[in-house]
């Protein structure tokens, strides 16, 4: 697995991952419903993809690959890091690729490149369903955003990473 820059090119795969994602099922199914992660989005984000290369047959390879796709490169997961406020945005592991310690290696990814820029706090609004995960990676508790109808409809726990420290 690499974790490289994500280009424009990546768009609609990004986008194809937030909108499959198992997490967002049933009530959630609205947050992410006609979302969309655009090139926009990625150059004016810090947006980091994870990636396998060298995957005969996935997508980016062969007939069905979308105009500039990488050949043969399956996309894993993402995260985006917004420098100001210091934000972890949005974070997908694809359901297929979870339990491989992918989110986790995402995470770690974004806390360097949160110390290469000088930011020794993130804060992430957790999806309530990920929360275990953020607090198993590091996060602690800070606070409860709440609903903020028709746009989100549930609390949300809010969470920081302290940079400099590990798990």
């Amino acid at each position: 697995m690499v974790i490289r820059r994500a280009e424009r090119r990546d768009a609609r795969r990004l986008t194809r991952l937030v909108r499959s994602s198992g997490a967002y099922e049933g009530r959630y199914s609205a947050m992410v419903e006609g979302y969309r992660v655009g090139p926009d989005y990625i150059e004016a984000h810090r947006v980091f993809v994870a990636v396998r290369e060298g995957v005969p047959g996935s997508e980016g390879g062969g007939a069905g690959a979308m105009k500039g796709e990488r050949v043969g490169e399956r996309v894993l997961g993402f995260y985006s890091l917004i420098v100001e406020p210091p934000e972890l945005d949005l974070m997908f592991v694809d359901d297929q690729a979870q339990g491989y310690g992918i989110g986790r290696r995402l995470i770690e990814h974004m806390r360097g490149e949160a110390r290469r820029v000088g930011i020794d706090r993130v804060r992430v609004v957790s999806h309530p369903p990920a929360e275990g995960f953020y607090r198993s990676v590091g996060a602690r508790p800070s606070g409860t955003v709440r609903a903020n109808p028709p746009a989100v409809m549930w609390d949300r726990p809010a969470l920081t990473f302290v940079v400099g420290e590990g798990v």
